[in-house]
């Protein structure tokens, strides 16, 4: 694999962070999504749950809070504001930074409720937005909305193909199991003809998550690190499409370790992962800030530590 010459891009956490900023300060996360932009991160990141029921933390609360939240780590009362009101108050602030909603719990919507925001939105950003639909793994929010759980994957696969049709064509009509409609106009479109950029990923590369990265796919953000024969599945599904893989954004990160359940972690340590993982071939690595500082004011100077040392990395 020849070196690599440019560096990654560098994608904030901006959910989970309820150890750096209130919860109920909505205000300072889109300051920190300002603050990054201006310390030259590519990317800012929203994740979501419309409602958490009493499985949520069936697996074991988080020993850190300022670790990942993970599928069954989770204190029902964690609070996941809407990304998409939130990442709008970030679009009319900011200029360059994207904003990805990695993930969208897509079937616990209407597909043309969610075209229309996500196409809103990403207008709005002037095609900054990056979109992750997923089924998500929480079966007590389906239940409270209404939605069948085990029927998730089927719904999106629906729900994918819907969507792009409202984006590129007015009218629109289409028939499918879960959702029907006919010569249905959505308007405003999205920034772009097809509508907002997107991401898929999961916990392994099963095979609807590798149909939809090869149709809808600009990028690849498992939970997780893949294997290599995942890996040459999907270079190989890539290339049997016509696509190269290549052009496909290929998400990492790094993580923290934690000493004990108060303290924060060290970001020079956690960094040394990135060089083999833009060897495997990489091109974005994730952080959350909360992992390493809890004051907010240090953001800042920790964005462009990071930037720094990314670039470093490439060389």
């Amino acid at each position: 694999m020849p070196p690599v010459t440019t560096p990654p891009r560098l994608v904030l956490v901006l959910s989970e962070n309820w150890t750096l900023v209130s919860p109920r300060d909505l205000g300072a996360l889109v300051q920190i999504a300002v603050d990054a932009e201006e310390a030259g991160i590519d990317t800012v990141m929203l994740s979501e749950h419309v409602v958490m029921g009493p499985s949520s933390g069936a697996d074991g609360i988080m020993g850190n809070p300022r670790d990942y939240a993970a599928p069954g780590n989770q204190d029902p009362a964690t609070p996941w504001p809407d990304s998409v009101v939130l990442a709008s108050a970030i679009a009319a602030v900011t200029s360059r930074i994207r904003i990805a909603l990695a993930a969208v719990i897509t079937p616990l919507r209407h597909p043309l409720l969610l075209a229309k925001q996500l196409g809103t939105l990403d207008l709005l950003s002037e095609g900054r937005l990056v979109v992750q639909p997923t089924v998500s793994w929480h079966e007590d929010e389906y239940r409270a909305l209404g939605v069948p759980f085990h029927q998730r994957g089927a719904i999106l696969d629906e729900q994918l193909v819907a969507m792009h049709l409202a984006w590129q064509q007015s009218p629109a009509s289409f028939t499918g199991r879960h959702f029907s409609f006919e010569d249905v106009y959505v308007e405003p479109k999205a920034h772009r003809p097809e509508g907002p950029r997107m991401w898929f990923g999961g916990m392994s590369l099963h095979e609807p998550l590798l149909r939809r990265i090869v149709r809808y796919g600009h990028g690849f953000h498992p939970f997780g690190s893949p294997t290599p024969e995942e890996l040459e599945r999907l270079r190989l599904a890539m290339d049997e499409a016509g696509r190269d893989i290549a052009d496909l954004e290929m998400i990492g990160g790094i993580r923290g370790r934690f000493a004990d359940s108060t303290s924060t972690a060290d970001v020079v340590e956690a960094f040394a992962s990135v060089p083999a993982q833009l060897q495997a071939g990489y091109t974005s690595i994730c952080f959350k800030p909360s992992m390493y500082t809890d004051d907010p004011a240090e953001v800042g100077a920790l964005c462009r530590q990071l930037v720094a040392m990314a670039g470093e990395a490439a060389r």
